[in-house]
């Protein structure tokens, strides 16, 4: 019993630490250049990323090709990864322009809607993704942060968690094609 009382004590602690006040996109607001996600993510994009874990060691290198194309409000980027052990995964973000820097966006392996906003020159989005782990399928939350540098390179950092519990990170440099 006392075991149970220190674990659930535990997650608790973990819990309120994760919900504790972060930045937010408005702190960006008057960062320049100024993000326009449908103007950046429109024609071919690369990327190069790695992911480490909980203690900063990179455990995975991976390339990213974008084909990205809008329709009015609505956008598709169509992500082709290339990972360090050889494997590859596709991944078709839909998203819509909600208006106010205001984006959802969904994908196959994403639970629910991924919801962003943009101010200055970031951009933040929260989404669940449904990510394979040792043969099984884990619900990891993302904080996802995007900044862009110029009018090629965008810096993107997502950290990730379960249950409020830190997993580690994702950090990706951007390359808009000319």
């Amino acid at each position: 019993m006392q075991r149970r009382t220190m674990l659930l004590a535990t997650a608790s602690a973990a819990l309120a630490v994760g919900g504790c006040a972060g930045p937010s996109v408005n702190d960006y607001a008057s960062e320049q250049p100024a993000l326009d996600l449908r103007r950046y993510f429109n024609g071919i994009v690369d990327a190069c990323g790695i992911f480490t874990d909980r203690s900063g060691k990179v455990v995975k290198r991976f390339t990213v090709v974008m084909h990205c194309s809008w329709n009015g409000e609505q956008g598709v980027l169509d992500e082709d990864f290339v990972y360090s052990d050889g494997t590859t995964q596709k991944r078709i973000w839909r998203l819509t322009h909600q208006g106010d820097g205001r984006f959802s966006g969904q994908a196959d392996d994403v639970i629910g809607s991924a919801q962003g906003h943009t101010r200055g020159n970031a951009f933040n989005w929260r989404y669940t993704l449904a990510l394979p782990v040792s043969g099984q399928v884990l619900h990891v939350q993302f904080d996802d942060w995007m900044y862009l540098m110029n009018e090629q390179v965008m810096l993107n950092k997502a950290s990730m968690s379960k249950f409020g519990i830190f997993l580690g990170e994702v950090t990706l440099s951007f390359t808009k094609r000319a």
